[in-house]
């Protein structure tokens, strides 16, 4: 059988980094090249393929349709190269990788697809942390993490997971107490229950229906999702939450107040430094959770 030719195996890595990075000078500072010598390995790619990959306009390099084809024909199977090492290598030790989750996410999507995970990569262990600000610490504690957030502040690598609409979640007695429409003196007299992680979303939810001027009767914050669906359950106030949240829990003593469609202003998002993509255990993860779609 007749052996194949291979691509420049370094020109390939130079490729691969600069689409993910979205730079050609972060691609060369991080193969620890000059600007030059990362174009050469490039164009050494071009010519073995005998394609356009990238448009280039001063620093900007942008894939071409021919570029983009490569690139998504060639990941998966450099990811199946990646695996058939790991598991084939006696000398490869256990994949450490420390995560930053908030409680609910973790309980409601996470958790039930990580046998998935566990069962594609079997050396990857993860190290879950469910403390208090996460995005301060990924890059120092934490490899990385999974926020709630308006849009995580620059300097990370960032995907958005979801789109979200806030709905109000209450018992049924809660809700037949307040009545079908919005009553800002019925909702007066009710307790609400606010996330720390969302404390813009009741703001979105009272201008959405029109009554800025409600003043409930109390607020009371938590740091736990799970904790506020059950507080809801039980009767103690009106959940501010995610409809993703009430759904998930599929919980036949909780109801929704209105009909009515408020957009969230937050989402969840994975979040890493760029660096620390190179991680293999950090890589595994994000491409994991990414084709998951949780």
């Amino acid at each position: 059988m007749a052996t194949r030719r291979l691509p420049p195996l370094r020109a390939l890595e130079a490729f691969m980094r600069t689409v993910r990075l979205g730079s050609a000078r972060a691609a060369a500072e991080e193969l620890g090249l000059s600007p030059s010598a990362l174009s050469r390995r490039i164009a050494n790619l071009e010519d073995f393929t005998g394609k356009k990959l990238f448009t280039r306009a001063k620093q900007a390099m942008s894939l071409t349709d021919e570029g983009q084809a490569f690139h998504d024909a060639v990941l998966p199977h450099l990811e199946a190269l990646a695996l058939a090492i790991e598991n084939h290598s006696e000398n490869m030790s256990l994949l450490r990788l420390h995560l930053g989750v908030l409680p609910l996410f973790g309980s409601q999507r996470l958790f039930p697809r990580l046998a998935e995970l566990r069962q594609r990569h079997p050396l990857l262990h993860i190290d879950i942390d469910t403390g208090p600000h996460l995005e301060d610490r990924v890059g120092d504690t934490l490899d990385a993490a999974i926020i709630l957030s308006r849009g995580p502040a620059t300097g990370f690598h960032a995907v958005r997971l979801d789109h979200n609409m806030v709905h109000a979640i209450c018992n049924p007695a809660t809700a037949a107490a307040v009545g079908p429409k919005p009553d800002l003196e019925a909702l007066g007299k009710q307790t609400f229950l606010i996330h720390n992680e969302l404390p813009e979303s009741f703001e979105a939810w009272k201008r959405e229906l029109g009554i800025e001027a409600l003043e409930p009767a109390a607020i009371d914050h938590y740091d736990s999702g799970q904790l506020m669906l059950e507080a809801a359950a039980q009767g103690l106030g009106i959940a501010i939450m995610h409809d993703d949240h009430m759904r998930r829990a599929a919980d036949k003593r909780l109801a929704r107040l209105y009909d009515i469609e408020v957009e969230s202003p937050y989402s969840y998002w994975f979040i890493c430094k760029p660096q620390s993509l190179e991680s293999r255990p950090v890589r595994l993860f994000h491409d994991w959770l990414v084709r998951a779609g949780l």
